[in-house]
């Protein structure tokens, strides 16, 4: 096994590996450690309260114990958001469908309001549907093309950057990043987005 100050300088893709060979839960730890703010920064941007992101965060890594046994990751800090927003979405859910049984809705006509101490933004969540559609797009296009696509637009990078990281020629790249923003384009209208 490893001493801690060598598992500390492992890739996320060798702690993995590691934890899911050994089992240690200190390789998670170590995760956690990196990561903490980045989940606690995306906790806030949908639950918005320091003391349900605390939790949140908490609840987010012990589920990781189970779910990186589970699931194959090849790019640990994209699936640990999406596991965040996961969590953070089906914590809303649950908030939602508690206050409607306790009544802390109110029944207008024949519609449903929310009480309004626990309004959640409308503008957020047609964000978050066209981000889900975006995500649902992303995996409708060729892989070569999404992979372009994600690194140029989702990581910034420029079309020297991605053609190192793909090894694509740069003419590849710009055809990649054209057809994908095409495709995309036409898989979201086609979905309703």
């Amino acid at each position: 096994m490893f001493f801690k100050q060598d598992i500390s300088k492992l890739t996320d893709i060798e702690l993995i590996t590691l934890y899911k060979q050994k089992g240690n839960r200190e390789v998670v730890g170590v995760l956690y450690k990196r990561y903490t703010g980045f989940v606690f920064a995306v906790c806030m941007k949908y639950l918005r309260s320091k003391d349900d992101c605390s939790d949140a965060v908490m609840g987010i890594f012990e589920k990781l114990f189970d779910d990186l046994k589970n699931h194959s990751v090849s790019n640990f800090k994209s699936w640990l958001y999406t596991v965040t927003k996961n969590y953070c979405l089906l914590h809303i859910r649950r908030e939602k469908s508690d206050m409607i049984k306790s009544g802390e809705y109110v029944k207008s006509g024949d519609t449903i309001m929310e009480n309004t101490q626990n309004m959640y933004h409308d503008g957020e969540d047609i964000l978050e549907l066209k981000l889900t559609n975006l995500e649902q797009a992303l995996c409708n296009i060729p892989p070569e093309q999404r992979v372009c696509v994600e690194l140029f637009y989702l990581k910034e990078k420029s079309y020297q950057e991605v053609s190192e990281i793909t090894g694509y020629t740069m003419n590849q790249v710009k055809s990649y990043i054209q057809n994908g923003k095409r495709n995309l384009k036409i898989s979201i209208e086609k979905n309703g987005g």
